[in-house]
């Protein structure tokens, strides 16, 4: 399981690991090859977008769960995918990472699911699951023959309505969630880097803090307090079921009433409320840390919304700048100046706040003030000259390819029509995305860069190495 997963999407430039596949049978490989083989020809020869259009059906049971079906008979397997309506921003600045907790102690079992039997029931039908938490959401997924669909559904209402937190279970996963902290974050080069940034560009506000949260605050709480989060976020109406495959749609429809249609609605969980404003003084601060082995900087501002109108832009705006070999940070810091082993940018919109990031990674000798000077140049020449119409095109091609690869699979699928219902209120935007990035213009991508990498506003972290000064 993950800790840290960025929105869902096509608008995620920057992956920090890849979900981990569970255990697989032999059964379940052949069978998930089938899945991953169902990326569809939707780019022509040309590259020229060939419209597809993805059907779907939605509706909501009286309890309050949203569920989305998509039928696609090309190979027999099925996805399920759980959306819960909570992330780390919705956590007590006292109690951080009481999300992505959950997200490991929702694989301990029910009350008729035996302890650690989940992963081995899913295996054992040839299929794989996983989950991830977020800032926004946690979710879960299971990928399956499709004629095992029941068992996808039993397991997902076992963990709304019966998961089982007890001592035993909540003993165990603050271990492995403390590990999990120790090994990805606090024992890597620069894995203090998330936390800083968000500190940093999210102050004063419940995206402070990541997902990966406090191993404090999970020592000190309660066993109370995770059964009252429990209530609380994971209720059917806080939830989005979201079903692709080879499914005969009337059949799905009677078994998610069997498993999901008498589960109770619970009270509307309360929302947090942030006031979100782009025009804030950005802070400089220096990161000593013994595990540095290079200098690095960092460069980060506030940007808008998920669903804010200039999203798209932006997007294509940081691809430009920085991301992949042939962006202009990389071949200027990387292959001109030969300052930098790497150099790329990333975006984190959120539902309610949004940052863009550009950082380098520098040579051995080289300072961080000339990484600064030169992501500065290249920033500066983005607000004064704009982009040419070759960068243009060719980050909408590679948009068109991301896109496309993004609706591949089944289980891409189901993420993707639940992600757009939850943020967007559109689960048809699936089929639009496209349009809603070719409705961008140049003169968008300088006219965002100009309002939001601005200079006063820039947050930097410098990561030097221990002793060079």
């Amino acid at each position: 399981m993950n800790a840290i997963a960025l929105p869902l999407g096509t608008r995620t430039l920057y992956q920090p690991e890849e979900l981990p596949e569970r255990e697989l049978t032999m059964q379940g490989r052949k069978i998930l090859r089938a899945v991953a083989g169902l990326g569809l020809a939707i780019l022509g020869p040309s590259g020229v977008w060939a419209s597809l259009n993805i059907e779907f059906e939605e509706y909501d049971l009286p309890n309050g769960l949203h569920v989305i079906l998509h039928r696609n008979t090309d190979a027999p397997v099925v996805s399920t995918y759980m959306l819960y309506h909570v992330g780390s921003k919705d956590e007590r600045p006292d109690r951080t990472g009481f999300a992505h907790f959950f997200e490991h102690l929702m694989f301990e079992g029910s009350e008729n699911i035996d302890r650690g039997q989940i992963d081995k029931l899913i295996s054992g039908a040839g299929g794989n699951l996983n989950a991830s938490t977020s800032f926004d959401r946690t979710d879960y997924y299971i990928n399956l023959p499709s004629n095992e669909l029941e068992l996808a559904l039993w397991i997902e209402s076992e963990r709304l309505l019966h998961a089982v937190i007890d001592e035993t279970g909540v003993e165990t996963q603050r271990e492995v969630v403390k590990e999990e902290r120790r090994s990805r974050y606090d024992n890597q080069p620069y894995g203090s880097l998330m936390e800083n940034m968000a500190a940093a560009v999210f102050a004063d506000t419940s995206y402070a803090w990541t997902p990966i949260g406090s191993t404090q605050y999970i020592d000190e709480a309660t066993i109370d307090e995770f059964r009252d989060f429990y209530k609380k976020w994971y209720v059917p109406n806080n939830a989005i079921l979201s079903i692709a495959g080879d499914i005969d749609i009337e059949k799905t429809k009677n078994l998610v009433a069997r498993y999901f249609g008498d589960i109770p609605k619970g009270q509307e969980p309360d929302r947090v409320d942030i006031d979100w404003q782009l025009d804030v003084d950005g802070i400089k601060k220096k990161l000593e840390e013994p595990m540095t082995p290079l200098p690095a900087t960092v460069h980060i501002w506030r940007a808008p919304l998920l669903t804010h109108g200039d999203a798209e832009a932006i997007d294509l705006l940081i691809s430009i700048l920085a991301n992949g070999k042939s962006s202009r940070m990389y071949r200027r810091l990387v292959d001109v100046e030969r300052a930098a082993v790497n150099s790329a940018a990333f975006t984190w919109l959120q539902e309610k706040a949004g940052l863009v990031a550009a950082y380098a990674i520098g040579n051995r000798g080289v300072t961080i003030e000339q990484l600064d000077r030169l992501i500065e140049e290249e920033v500066q020449k983005l607000i004064d000259e704009g982009i040419t119409d070759r960068e243009f095109q060719k980050a909408l091609n590679q948009k068109e390819a991301e896109i496309a690869s993004s609706i591949g699979t089944m289980s891409s699928r189901a993420q993707s029509m639940a992600y757009y219902h939850q943020w967007y209120g559109d689960t048809g935007r699936i089929n639009k995305e496209l349009e809603s990035y070719r409705n961008v213009t140049r003169e968008d991508l300088q006219r965002v860069a100009t309002e939001i990498l601005v200079r006063d506003r820039r947050n930097t972290l410098h990561y030097p190495v221990p002793g060079s000064e």
